[in-house]
């Protein structure tokens, strides 16, 4: 088994201790990204003024069908298959994963699965590049505005990754990394409108905009209000919680407690939240195709007994056990 399948499988991290108020810092603010996030939130409200009075319903069904595609990327490809090898790809479905993760403009899925393992390795400590111990705007978004906290950079470095460096789709996708992502995020989004139903390219690129933002925030949630806000069936010790509204808008992300307690986990949720976790319907298709297999999972005895041990006395809907027990006795 490989070093980081041991990290993953090992039930408590270095981080397991629900975090205490992080101790201060002073941050190194990096304002060529600051001035280019607020030019790209600028292009985002215009866009979002053209949906409203504008566009035509064609440009917003369209964005929205190549939402669901980006975060399909960063969900089932970035996170759950190459962040935390929870589930085997054949290379049709990693090339289609590394298009729609493309679309999301988030750099490359071999960056953001090497950030994302030193994010579980040490959540929530100065280690873990999101650190949600440092407050929600600092964990939402602060992060990319500021330079990495050092020990973000040495511990970073001893995050294993080589199995990422070996994958020839990633390590195509990362070298062109800036093309690809440009292309397929924003110029033949916008130019696809413009040719097929006679869109104006000023509407089309500004709704682009508005849709890459709406990946990059709602993804986010997953670091902030997924850390600080929901609650902990499975481990009450720790910062990540279930969060219902983050469920919904990241499409299966948003039980949270049981991704950290569980990270191999190709559900990234436990059974029965299936009907909101769409990236695990996706996943569940390409296996019934044959493009996924080695789907792992923990097994319901293992889940209980967590949850039994470590918990906040709620069950996987966030109800108290003491309600649904009495409610099963009626």
């Amino acid at each position: 088994m490989a070093p980081y399948e041991k990290d993953m499988d090992a039930p408590l991290t270095e981080a397991s201790v629900l975090a205490p108020q992080a101790a201060p810092r002073r941050y190194s603010v990096v304002y060529p990204a600051v001035a280019t996030m607020l030019f790209w939130h600028l292009s985002g409200i215009y866009g979002l003024c053209l949906c409203l009075f504008y566009a035509k319903w064609a440009t917003i069904l369209f964005n929205t069908i190549l939402y669901i595609c980006a975060m399909l990327g960063v969900t089932a490809g970035a996170h759950r298959l190459w962040a935390h090898r929870s589930y085997k790809a054949t290379l049709p479905l990693q090339v289609l994963l590394m298009l729609f993760q493309s679309l999301a403009y988030q750099h490359s899925a071999l960056r953001f699965a090497r950030d994302h393992r030193a994010h579980h390795k040490f959540s929530d400590t100065d280690a873990d590049p999101y650190n949600p111990a440092r407050g929600f705007f600092f964990a939402h978004i602060g992060w990319l505005l500021v330079r990495k906290h050092p020990q973000a950079i040495t511990k970073g470095r001893g995050i294993h990754v080589d199995d990422l460096y070996q994958n020839p789709v990633l390590v195509f996708q990362n070298k062109y990394s800036f093309h690809l992502t440009s292309l397929l995020a924003f110029v033949l989004p916008a130019l696809a409108p413009t040719y097929f139903w006679q869109e104006t390219l000023t509407t089309a690129h500004h709704v682009s905009v508005l849709r890459v933002l709406a990946v990059w925030h709602a993804f986010f949630t997953t670091n902030s209000a997924a850390h600080n806000h929901g609650y902990r069936p499975y481990d009450k010790r720790i910062m990540p919680t279930q969060n219902l509204p983050v469920t919904l808008i990241t499409l299966g992300e948003g039980f949270h407690n049981f991704h950290h307690v569980f990270p191999f986990d190709y559900r990234a949720a436990e059974l029965g939240n299936n009907c909101l976790n769409l990236t695990t319907r996706f996943i569940d298709f390409f296996a019934w195709l044959g493009w996924a297999y080695d789907l792992k999972h923990a097994s319901p005895d293992v889940i209980a007994k967590r949850s039994n041990k470590t918990g906040d006395g709620t069950d996987l809907w966030g109800r108290a056990k003491e309600d649904v027990v009495s409610d099963s006795s009626k």
